[in-house]
């Protein structure tokens, strides 16, 4: 991981700062009969920054902020950032069928239940 030194104003003890700062982004996650949907906020985060993929029963989020630079930094608090979160998804998920939309900074993952996982009505017949 990268690091640097940065000396305080006032000649104090330098400070050690890591590079890339991992955030677990705040998600809100709905289901219903057809659909598990998950809403994360990522601000900043550009579309070709952004990867969503599902292995294993793993849904994995990971979005990034890229530094912007506009001269020699003398103090940074705010740098890249990489938002990363794991969920465990249902196997009946139909994989095929997720979709993802990204819009003023909130990704939209709509995951399809397959059709064996809907529930459904079962008639009963009289004999």
């Amino acid at each position: 991981m990268n690091e640097q030194s940065v000396t305080v104003a006032g000649g104090q003890q330098p400070e050690e700062t890591r590079g890339l700062r991992v955030v677990a982004p705040v998600v809100d996650i709905m289901e219903n009969e057809n659909e598990i949907v998950v809403y994360a906020d990522l601000p900043g985060v550009k579309r070709e920054d952004l990867s969503v993929h599902i292995d294993d029963g793993t849904l994995t989020l990971s979005g990034v902020i890229p530094a912007v630079q506009a001269g020699a930094v003398q103090w940074e608090e705010f740098g890249q950032v990489e938002y990363r979160r794991r969920f465990a998804v249902p196997q009946t998920i139909d994989i095929e069928g997720v979709k993802a939309e990204l819009r003023d900074g909130v990704l939209r993952l709509s995951l399809p239940k397959s059709a064996a996982a809907k529930p459904r009505s079962i008639e009963i017949k009289t004999a």
